[in-house]
């Protein structure tokens, strides 16, 4: 792959980081619908009864209705072949409910990396790892408290 492919991955997936910094589930929504296939292969720790673009934008409802000040900052960006990897701290105030807890009040910060691989310039598939330990030990919800 071309660096300027590379350069356009990076670009696309850049446009949804920017959506989500945005706090506005619809215009979220619309860049999913933009941007990434429809039956996308989405792999991430998060319970979804749902499949492909839908699972994504279902995955942002819950995150804003639970942590409305929610922000993405990316750490590092690599881009090789057809995939780009993302290294992202996320922040938010815990101001709705979430796996089952009620609103806290606290802050939570944390880690991810994603894995995104692009076809024709749309997101075909995403892999996450999503630090929820550390996210739910700040919550309170499993032993060794907020950090």
């Amino acid at each position: 792959m071309s660096t300027d492919q590379a350069a356009r991955n990076k670009a696309v997936f850049g446009r949804l980081h920017d959506a989500v910094n945005t706090g506005d589930m619809e215009i979220v929504s619309k860049t999913i619908d933009e941007i990434v296939d429809p039956d996308v292969l989405f792999h991430a720790p998060v319970p979804m009864g749902t499949t492909g673009a839908q699972a994504l934008k279902q995955v942002w409802e819950v995150l804003f209705r639970a942590f409305p000040d929610l922000r993405v900052d990316v750490e590092d960006t690599i881009a090789e072949g057809d995939k780009v990897v993302f290294r992202n701290t996320v922040t938010g105030t815990h101001r709705g409910e979430y796996r089952d807890l009620a609103p806290t009040g606290r802050s939570v910060r944390y880690g991810e990396i994603f894995i995104i691989r692009f076809a024709d310039g749309r997101i075909v598939e995403i892999r996450g790892v999503v630090d929820v330990q550390a996210q739910l030990r700040q919550l309170g919800a499993v032993p060794g408290g907020p950090e």
